[in-house]
């Protein structure tokens, strides 16, 4: 009990959390805890995952902003190998920090987790060469129900960190990321005033 250190409402964002386990190391390596589910409930996080996801990407990769329409998920993300610039913008409608958004570097050395509530957009930029990215999640991924939110958009401003020599111009995004609306768009369809 007891391995993991938790900053909770990070941000000044209700709900987002940075969770560093402990790390037991010596010479030979180290060994820690990626989840325990008593030491989140002790911490008052209670969450039921369903389906864990890993990625691989590469050096000035962008993916995001992404969410789940009618199946928000909740996510516990980490970076196993390299680092990247992790991003979580508040979509819950009657929150005051609505549209807000907070990053964080998640490295393999660093070891944190960003804890990411439902109804929030999320992205991340990778900053080494190679990142390799896990989640957990409470609800499985339905590929109809897919939203997405431009990683520039000018309302919500986010101050991306960006890999050593690269540029907006020159990040790798997919055909949908490029495509994703706009905040103000995905306001107007929810009749939201900004």
């Amino acid at each position: 009990m007891g391995q993991i250190k938790v900053e909770k409402n990070v941000g000044g964002i209700d709900g987002l959390c940075v969770i560093e386990p402990a790390v037991h190391g010596d010479n030979r390596g180290y060994f820690m805890e990626t989840y325990n589910q008593r030491d989140m409930e002790a911490e008052g996080l209670n969450y039921s995952f369903v389906q864990d996801n890993q990625s691989c990407s590469a050096k000035g990769v962008l993916r995001g902003l992404h969410y789940q329409i009618n199946h928000p998920q909740d996510k516990l993300v980490r970076v196993i190998r390299g680092e990247v610039f992790d991003v979580a913008v508040d979509l819950r409608r009657d929150s005051l920090t609505f549209g807000k958004w907070f990053g964080i570097l998640l490295t393999e050395e660093n070891k944190k987790q960003f804890l990411i509530p439902k109804n929030f957009a999320h992205g991340f930029i990778v900053l080494s060469d190679i990142a390799e990215f896990c989640y957990k999640v409470t609800d499985f991924w339905y590929p109809n129900d897919e939203g997405g939110l431009m990683w520039n958009d000018k309302d919500i401003a986010i101050g991306w960190m960006m890999p050593e020599g690269m540029t907006a111009d020159n990040l790798n995004l997919s055909d949908k990321d490029r495509s994703n609306m706009s905040f103000a768009e995905y306001c107007s369809e929810r009749g939201i005033e900004i």
